[in-house]
C-alpha cells in the first residue's frame, strides 16, 4: 500500500487518529440526528465534532502529535512521542504559547530599534 503514495510522511499519529475518530463519530451522530429530525442531537453531534479537534490539539501538546513538515523515516512510527519542548514552526504549539527552546538568543529588540534604546546612544 505504501507504493501508492511513495516515500511520503502521511502524519499518522495518536493525536491525529484520535481526533479524526471522535470528529467522525460526532459528524455521523449529527447526520443521524438530522435524518431523525432530532434538533438537540444535531447540536450534540456538532459539539462532539468540535471536541475531536480539541482532543487532537491536547494530545499534540502532550507530545503525541507530529511537528510541521516531513519527519525522518525513523520518526514516522505512530507511537513516536515527541518531547514536551514544542515543535518549530507549529501552529498548534504557537497557539498554546509553547516555543522551541534554543541556546542562542538574539537581542530583545532586533534591528535599528535596539540602537535607539541603548544608553550609549543618548
Amino acid at each position: 500500500m505504501s507504493a501508492i503514495h511513495g516515500d511520503y510522511d502521511m502524519g499518522h499519529t495518536v493525536a491525529g487518529w484520535s481526533g479524526v475518530g471522535i470528529a467522525l463519530t460526532g459528524f455521523a451522530g449529527a447526520g443521524a440526528a438530522l435524518c431523525a429530525a432530532w434538533v438537540p442531537g444535531i447540536w450534540i453531534g456538532l459539539g462532539v465534532t468540535a471536541l475531536g479537534g480539541l482532543v487532537s490539539w491536547a494530545l499534540h501538546l502532550a507530545g503525541w502529535g507530529k511537528p510541521s513538515g516531513v519527519r525522518p523515516r525513523d520518526e514516522r512510527d505512530w507511537r513516536m512521542k515527541d518531547p514536551m519542548t514544542g515543535h518549530a514552526d507549529c501552529l498548534g504549539c504557537r497557539l498554546a504559547g509553547r516555543r522551541v527552546r534554543t541556546a542562542a538568543h538574539g537581542p530583545a529588540v532586533p534591528g535599528p530599534a535596539a540602537h535607539h534604546l541603548s544608553p550609549a546612544a543618548s
